[in-house]
C-alpha cells in the first residue's frame, strides 16, 4: 500500500542539496520484500533507519510489509549519515517509518518531519519515554549557548536502546500496534508474528537470566556506552572512570588524565571485564584494550550495529552474550 505522498517543494530542494554533499560513505540500504499472497491485509511499505531495529521490524511485519533498512552496514556511522535522494524517496513512499530517536539517527527523524503528509512513525526513544528527557536536555543546552553546535553527543541519555531487553520488548509492541492500525485486516496476523518474535527471543532471554547469576558482584568498564543497557540488565556494576565515561557519552576526546585513570583501574583489579566497541577506531580504545590484556582483564568485543553475516538480532546478541559469559567464567 504505497503512499506516494506529495512532498513540500522546500524539502525536495533541501534533500537534493543534502545528497549532493555526500552520502555518508556509501549506501548500504537493504530491502526485504514481502510475499503479499500470504498477507490477509494490505501489504505495507516500511522504512527503518538502522539495522539494529531492521531485523526486528522485518520479523514483526512478515509477509505483510516490504521492509527497507537504510543503514545496513557497520561501515557507516548513524550519527553522521547524510541521506541520499534514494533514502528520501523511500521515506516519501513509506506507510510506516521506524527510527531510534534520541538524536541517534536525527537525519531520519528530520527527513520524516518535513514530509507532508507524514507517514506513521515509531520513534523508539519516544516509545520508552526517553525522547522528552532528551528534548529537555537540548533546551538547556540552547540556553547555555551555541558552543555545542554541530555536536551530537548523547549527554546523560544513552541512545543505544536496542541493547535494553526491556526496550526491545516495548518497541516491538509499538511496531505491532502501528502495523495493525495501518493494515487492520492483517491485525491477527501481526499478533501471530509478534508471538513468534517473542518465542524467538527465548534463547536471548535465557542467556540474560543465566548471566544475572554470573555477574553478581562483578564490574565492567567500556570504551563506549553502547553495551551499557545489557550490562546493567545482567547486574554488572559500571566501573568506567567518570571522566572517561562523560567524554564518551558526549563523543568528545577523553583527557590524558581520564585515560590514565582508566589504565590504572584496569591494572589494579577494579575492573573485571572490559567491553570494547570494535566499530570505534582510534588510538585510545586500542591503548585501553592493550592495557586490559596486559592486566589479564577479559575483553568482550561488541558492535554498535548488526555485523555482516549475523542473520538476525538474536544471533547477534547471543554471540556477544556468550563472550560475556566466557569472560565471567561461566561459558560453556
Amino acid at each position: 500500500m504505497s503512499r506516494r505522498p506529495t512532498v513540500l517543494a522546500v524539502l525536495a530542494a533541501s534533500a537534493l542539496t543534502l545528497a549532493a554533499c555526500g552520502g555518508g560513505g556509501g549506501n548500504s540500504t537493504a530491502t526485504s520484500e514481502a510475499d503479499g499472497e500470504n498477507c490477509p491485509g494490505d501489504v505495507l511499505d516500511v522504512v527503518v533507519s538502522v539495522n539494529q531495529w531492521g531485523d526486528i521490524v522485518r520479523q514483526l511485519a512478515g509477509d505483510c510489509a516490504d521492509v527497507t533498512t537504510v543503514i545496513n552496514s557497520t561501515a557507516l556511522d548513524p550519527h553522521d549519515y547524510e541521506p541520499t535522494t534514494g533514502d528520501i524517496a523511500s521515506f516519501e513512499d513509506a506507510d510506516l517509518v521506524v527510527v531510534n530517536g534520541a538524536d541517534y539517527d536525527h537525519w531520519a527523524s528530520d527527513a520524516v518531519t518535513n514530509l507532508d503528509p507524514a507517514p506513521a512513525v515509531v520513534d523508539a526513544a519516544d516509545v520508552v519515554g526517553l525522547e522528552d528527557e532528551h528534548a529537555e536536555e537540548e533546551d538547556h543546552s540552547d540556553e547555555d549557548g551555541e558552543h555545542a553546535e554541530e555536536k551530537h553527543g548523547h549527554g546523560s541519555v544513552n541512545p543505544h536502546l536496542w541493547y535494553s531487553p526491556e526496550y526491545v520488548t516495548e518497541v516491538a509492541a509499538a511496531v505491532t500496534d502501528e502495523l495493525s492500525a495501518l493494515s487492520p485486516d492483517a491485525a491477527d496476523y501481526f499478533t501471530e508474528q509478534a508471538d513468534a518474535f517473542t518465542a524467538d527471543l527465548k534463547p536471548y532471554d535465557d542467556e540474560l537470566t543465566a548471566l544475572q547469576g554470573m555477574a553478581a558482584g562483578s564490574s565492567y568498564a567500556a570504551t563506549e556506552t553502547v553495551f551499557d543497557y545489557t550490562a546493567q540488565a545482567v547486574g554488572l556494576t559500571d566501573a568506567t572512570p567518570e571522566g572517561y565515561r562523560d567524554a564518551a557519552s558526549n563523543e568528545s576526546d577523553p583527557s590524558p588524565s581520564d585515560v590514565a585513570a582508566f589504565e590504572a583501574a584496569l591494572a589494579d583489579g577494579s575492573i573485571d571485564v572490559l567491553v570494547y566497541n570494535t566499530q570505534t577506531e582510534g588510538s585510545v580504545p586500542e591503548q585501553l584494550r592493550a592495557a586490559a590484556e596486559a592486566a589479564g582483564v577479559p575483553v568482550v568485543d561488541v558492535t554498535e550495529s548488526v555485523p555482516d553475516g549475523d542473520d538476525s538480532f538474536v544471533t547477534w546478541q547471543l554471540t556477544q552474550l556468550q563472550q560475556l559469559a566466557d569472560a565471567l567464567g561461566g561459558g560453556q
